[in-house]
This record gives structure tokens, sequence and C-alpha cells, in this order.
């Protein structure tokens, strides 16, 4: 009886062996799992609830850094609408041209790998450099983009240096790093069965019915997945709107994004426990908004159904 209540008195040398080197394999991951997710994760959490300047010991103040954030904070407003106009018009451009690019990778044509190649090496350049590369390209009066605009006699924005145009300069500028979540679609497509396609020919379909019918259905569950992480990464944005703006959003706090506020309380104004709470915030946020993805993803994500069951 007792060695039915203890499994492991009843294991051979064997299989207690195998479970200790197990252990062992997965230690410096789970030790670097408690170093540096789940004690910054307790520690920012605690100190959302101190007045903390790095120079001083955290004092407990209970939520008056979240009380600050709703009622007293006259940046959270354009920091929150920013991030979110951000969010609304770079997830679905990018996850639109970034299938549309797959779907013609995935034709079969010479050089094809070369092309895709190509595609992918813009994701790897760093951000900064980037950045940099395009506010020159998007300079108000030399810039080659609005040289190519005034080139059919169109007006030309002034792109970084107006609040109504920075932060769709924001979104195009992020299309440059597209060429990952292409690649996924690009797997995914690889994935789907020719045979199915084939067969949706044989019975007359045409492209755009394959697409609709069978392509997007088999694809969801990649289209699931590019969604969830363009809307964490979308939130997130921080290097680009530093380079453009600096810490304080120029032009007229419309470069100012969530996390660039984050950091300026963080690091500019040494308020780390409202940096904290701000961080504790977002963390939250985004939980949600992942949250209801996944709910309405039993709506629109395709499942094969199980035979058996």
């Amino acid at each position: 009886m007792l060695a039915r209540n203890l499994p492991w008195l009843t294991m051979s040398k064997l299989k207690r062996r195998e479970a200790v080197a197990g252990y062992v394999f997965i230690l410096p991951w789970l030790i670097s799992l408690l170093v540096f997710t789940l004690y910054p994760i307790i520690t920012t959490l605690y100190l959302s609830f101190t007045n903390y300047t790095v120079v001083q010991p955290p004092v407990w103040v209970g939520l008056e850094n979240y009380q600050t954030i709703f009622f007293n904070d006259p940046s959270i407003k354009p920091s929150v609408y920013n991030s979110v106009y951000y969010t609304l018009l770079s997830v679905p451009v990018g996850l639109i041209l970034s299938l549309l690019l797959a779907l013609v990778l995935n034709m079969r044509a010479t050089g094809i790998g070369v092309y895709r190649t190509l595609f992918y090496l813009p994701s790897l350049v760093p951000p900064v450099a980037a950045t940099i590369v395009f506010t020159v390209l998007f300079e108000a009066r030399s810039g080659l983009i609005n040289s190519f605009i005034r080139s059919f006699g169109l007006p030309a924005p002034a792109w970084f240096a107006d609040p109504n145009w920075s932060k769709p300069g924001l979104v195009i500028m992020s299309l440059w790093g597209i060429g990952a979540q292409t690649l996924i679609f690009l797997a995914g497509l690889q994935d789907i069965p020719k045979s199915l396609l084939e067969a949706a020919e044989i019975d007359g379909a045409n492209g755009a019915q394959k697409l609709w019918y069978i392509t997007l259905p088999l694809l969801s569950n990649v289209i699931l997945f590019n969604l969830v992480m363009n809307v964490i990464g979308s939130f997130q944005v921080f290097t680009q709107a530093v380079v453009i703006g600096g810490t304080t959003g120029n032009p007229m706090e419309s470069t100012l994004m969530f996390m660039v506020h984050i950091y300026r309380n963080a690091f500019r104004y040494f308020k780390m426990g409202y940096a904290s709470a701000l961080s504790v915030l977002l963390f939250v946020v985004v939980m949600v908004v992942t949250l209801l993805i996944f709910r309405s993803a039993r709506l629109w994500v395709f499942a094969e159904k199980d035979e058996n069951a």
C-alpha cells in the first residue's frame, strides 16, 4: 500500500538515474528562468507599489503610482493613443503584405531561393541602423521618398517633422522587417497538401477560390501565431520611436509610445516605482488582448476533427 502511494520507491535505479539526469540537464534553464524572468517580474510588481528613485531604498506607497497613471499623468493619453494607433495600423498591414509576399515566394520559379533570402535579409539589420536610414529617406526636403512623390506633382508630407504623418511613417518603417513573418507564412504554405489544391483545381476552382476556401483556412493557425506575435511586438515598439523622436516623443509627443514613456520615467526622471507600475499595466493590457485573440480564434481558426474521437 505504501509503495502504491509512493511510486518513487518502486522506481528502478535506472529510472531514478534518468530522472536525476533530466533534472540536471534542465537545471541551467530553470536557473535562468528564475533569475532572468521570474525574479524581475516579482520585483517589478513589488516596486510598482513603491516610490523608488534608485539612489534611495524603495518606500511603500500602495496604489499611489496607479492613481497617478489614471488621474494625474498628462502623458498617458498620448502614449496610449500612439501605441494603439500604431498597433491597429501596423499589425493588419504587416500581416497582409507578408502573406501576399509569401504567396509569391511560394511559386515555383528559377532562383526562388535567392529571392527568399533577399526578402528575409532586411529583418537582420539592427533596428537603430535601419531607423537612421529611414530618417534620411523620409527627410522632408531632400529625402528620396519625397523626391519620388514630387515627381508625380503631388504634395510631399513632412513625415517625422509633422505630428500627423510621424506615426504613418513609423508604420511604413515597420514593414522593413516583415521578412521573418513572411518565412513563417511560407513554411505554413508549404505544409498545405498539394493534393487538396489539385483536387479543387480539377473541380473547377480558380485561384481566388482556392485561396479563400483551402489556403486561408489551412493557414489560419499560422495567421493566429503571427497575429499574436505582431500585436505583442507592436505594443512594445521602442527603438524606432526613440531614434525618431527621442524620449520627448517629438514632434508634439506624436511618437511617444508607451514603452518610451516607461523608459523616460525610469531612466530620465528615475521614477523606477512609477515606471514599474506602467510596466505592470502594459503587461496586463497585452495579456488581456492576447487572451481575447485566442478566444476569438474559435470562430475563425480551422481545426481538423479527430475521426477517432
